[in-house]
């Protein structure tokens, strides 16, 4: 118990250090408002946009009258965050999984201090740890030290199993924050429906070493998601072929996707420090939805 204390309060500091030096400025609207609402309306003026004229005042003869809007402040911001055996690729304090709570952390406390509701969906191929959505600090530290207390039950993937069950639970438009290093197949569907539905981010993390594993010939590697030792021919046609799949081919496949779908995608190694490239992805998106 005394390990996991320290090592939450050490996850703690370093996620309300970036939040406090890096983010403060450069990352105050992080989560600005992705919609508009209603708000008033007034006489309508040269070049106003005749999309927003409101016929029904302007019936009353009285002039031609346009709708105001102004950006909804207050956001649903939701989690999908891989825990599977996949991520566990890395030195010790840098592993997928390690960088993806990190990151889980950094913006689930940016978002609580914008007033937005925050919740979280931990997965393998079953649902791990579901946190609803809510407001206030106290709920973020929950959720921070939530998903790092937490020991997956499974080893295994199912992202398109995930996506269909955040997707039952949250109805209410959010942006869909998905954290994994997507080493799965068959999630296309339930990924374009999240896009389609709400305000999609994909965060991808990947480790350098699976990008260039060397050819060593037949050597046993330990198989995390099956649980036991298989011998491979890291020589071979097809085990290189696998490798360039899932770590090159897969990898821009799932990019153009998100993109084409009117998401953002963001891929972070954890071999880099990946606060620079959040605050990159945020700032143009901020810029897109103005």
């Amino acid at each position: 118990m005394k390990e996991i204390i320290s090592k939450l309060r050490k996850y703690e500091i370093r996620i309300r250090k970036a939040i406090n030096s890096h983010m403060q400025g450069d990352y105050h609207s992080v989560f600005k408002g992705s919609g508009l609402e209603f708000d008033d309306v007034r006489a309508y003026q040269y070049g106003d946009d005749v999309r927003h004229i409101d016929w029904n005042v302007s019936a009353k003869g009285h002039g031609t009258f346009v709708k105001t809007f102004k950006e909804e402040k207050e956001q649903n911001i939701f989690f999908i965050l891989d825990v599977s055996a996949s991520q566990e690729i890395g030195k010790d304090g840098q592993r997928k999984v390690d960088i993806m709570k990190e990151i889980c952390g950094v913006l689930s406390l940016s978002a609580i201090k914008e007033a937005s509701s925050v919740g979280v969906l931990c997965f393998s191929d079953i649902k791990e740890k579901f946190i609803k959505p809510n407001k206030g600090i106290k709920h973020a530290y929950e959720i921070i030290s939530a998903i790092f207390k937490l020991t997956p039950v499974s080893l295994r993937t199912n992202l398109s199993k995930a996506m269909e069950f955040a997707l039952q639970q949250v109805k209410r438009k959010s942006i869909f924050i998905v954290i994994s290093d997507f080493i799965d197949e068959g999630y296309d569907y339930n990924l374009k429906a999240i896009a389609r539905k709400h305000d999609l981010v994909v965060i991808h993390v990947v480790d350098e070493r699976e990008n260039n594993f060397p050819a060593l010939g037949i050597v046993p590697l330990y198989d995390k998601e099956a649980g036991k030792k298989v011998w491979v021919n890291t020589s071979s046609d097809r085990f290189k072929k696998r490798m360039d799949f899932f770590h090159g081919d897969k990898q821009n496949e799932l990019e153009n996707m998100v993109v084409r779908n009117n998401g953002s995608y963001l891929k972070v190694s954890t071999h880099e420090d990946y606060i620079p490239a959040l605050i990159k992805l945020f700032k143009i998106r901020n810029k897109v939805k103005k």
